[in-house]
């Protein structure tokens, strides 16, 4: 059998494993086809397609400029690129494409549709950097919780100026049978929090002390359900177990209200033993395209999301348990002098979403890889760092470990970098498509690092992205 002839059988391969959702081992088939037959345009398409589900988005753009280039009319490779152009925001470059893909193909209806809402994204973008307002007022300016009345007919447990347990298990109950808040709580929990985090530092440092215990949990995505099992087998926050949860509460999945309120009432309750990070979805760019702008709106108002917003921008960027282990939702950073002391010194209010470079960004976007030094990303977005540049963060800052999420893991978890820099990612079956396991870390007074893997569970017939307003993303 010839090389070209073998690659076939390995494409084969490839697409068997990517109609089971096994993206990775996919990628590993369309890569060995590739290395025995590199001009076969479709074979760089599929491959940038399983790359799309890892939402390595930036591998996804350059396996689809090879298909171009390989073949100028190679209609899928336009769309390819396009959709992992729209994944990461760059919207005007996904216009290029879906423009290319209905003059190539005129009677592709699907094509036109997107073109349609692509162009639609593009306007509502240019319309909103034209009114944006650098000193916009507070969203919590003139809101008066106070005077706000509760209906009679509201049939869930009352707030009154302080968070309790009550509460919380009502929520639960509440948001387990698909109802709601009464809005005025939302507003109460909303203002709570941000208070909270607002004063507390950029990168907060804690201690496991004797008879506790901290939990730590990666991506949770609007997965309520699966939190709901994270909790049942780990035990729910309480002062002597703390959590922090390591970004990414809100998006994708369509209960993110309900995850980001249920995290931000154990915050009001034990603001000093449940610690929240923010992740690269607690940003405004984000909430519009993955789902949780959409959701505020539908589930209660826009305003309620505008406090989340700016209750977002107040969250630590980083969390310093026992000296050891820094842990924070994306990764490491561009240049090797970056301290511990740096991330201390950060003024995160002075800016409030990340921008396209400097710590913050790197904070929320990066991600490690195998080779040495730094390389592009594959999401399109930061960059990644090597074993060495993990290696020589740690020594310098006197550190055991980088824990950070960010990144489906099929365990739930991995350990790499020579078990310097962990991964922890808690939203299993990850958009209902990925089979992965979630997992969550305890850890200890003796800071050891006890992983744990779990199941998804089944959930009320609503898609992921099911609020996303009919962009292209829900499309997708």
């Amino acid at each position: 059998m010839g090389a070209k002839e073998e690659s076939v059988e390995l494409k084969a391969q490839g697409n068997k494993y990517f109609a089971g959702h096994e993206w990775l081992n996919a990628i590993d088939y369309y890569t060995k086809a590739i290395d025995l037959y590199d001009q076969d345009p479709l074979y760089y398409c599929n491959r940038a397609q399983a790359n799309i589900k890892l939402e390595q988005y930036g591998y996804a753009i350059a396996d689809a400029k090879k298909a171009i280039d390989l073949d100028p009319k190679c209609v899928k490779a336009y769309y390819r690129r396009a959709c992992a152009n729209t994944a990461i925001l760059q919207s005007r470059e996904a216009l290029k494409d879906f423009k290319t893909v209905v003059r190539l193909e005129p009677k592709n209806q699907d094509a036109k549709l997107k073109l349609a809402e692509c162009e639609k994204i593009v306007k509502k973008i240019e319309f909103m950097r034209a009114i944006e307002v650098d000193d916009e007022p507070s969203a919590f300016e003139g809101l008066d919780i106070d005077s706000m009345a509760v209906d009679k007919s509201y049939d869930g447990a009352k707030l009154g100026n302080e968070m309790t347990q009550e509460f919380i298990d009502d929520m639960i109950t509440r948001f387990k049978n698909g109802r709601k808040l009464h809005r005025k709580y939302v507003y109460q929990i909303i203002a709570a929090v941000k208070k909270i985090v607002y004063d507390e530092p950029t990168m907060v440092e804690m201690e496991v002390q004797e008879g506790h215990k901290l939990t730590v949990c990666g991506d949770t995505h609007g997965q309520f359900f699966d939190l709901m099992e994270l909790f049942r087998l780990n035990g729910f926050p309480t002062e002597l177990h703390y959590y922090l949860f390591n970004g990414d509460f809100v998006d994708r999945g369509s209960w993110s209200t309900e995850i980001a309120l249920l995290l931000y009432a154990y915050k009001w309750l034990h603001p000093n033993a449940f610690f929240l990070n923010r992740g690269n979805h607690e940003t405004d760019d984000m909430n519009r395209v993955y789902g949780f702008e959409g959701e505020c709106k539908a589930k209660y108002s826009e305003k309620v999301f505008k406090l989340f917003s700016e209750s977002f921008s107040a969250l630590p960027l980083a969390t310093l348990i026992g000296k050891k282990y820094f842990t924070l939702h994306g990764g490491l950073f561009s240049d090797d002098k970056t301290t511990l002391d740096d991330i201390r010194k950060l003024n995160r209010h002075q800016q409030r979403q990340p921008g396209q470079q400097g710590l913050m960004m790197e904070m929320l976007w990066t991600d490690p890889q195998t080779m040495p030094g730094r390389g592009p990303s594959k999401r399109g977005v930061g960059l990644q760092f090597g074993p060495d540049v993990t290696k020589r963060f740690c020594e310098n800052n006197g550190l055991e470990a980088v824990i950070r999420s960010h990144e489906v893991r099929m365990e739930g978890y991995e350990v790499e970098h020579d078990g310097r820099c962990i991964t922890v990612f808690s939203a299993p079956k990850y958009c209902d498509s990925t089979e992965n396991k979630g997992a969550y870390i305890n850890i200890g007074p003796e800071y050891k690092l006890d992983f744990h893997k779990f199941d998804a569970v089944p959930h009320p017939d609503i898609k992921p992205m099911a609020y996303a307003q009919n962009s292209l993303m829900s499309m997708m």
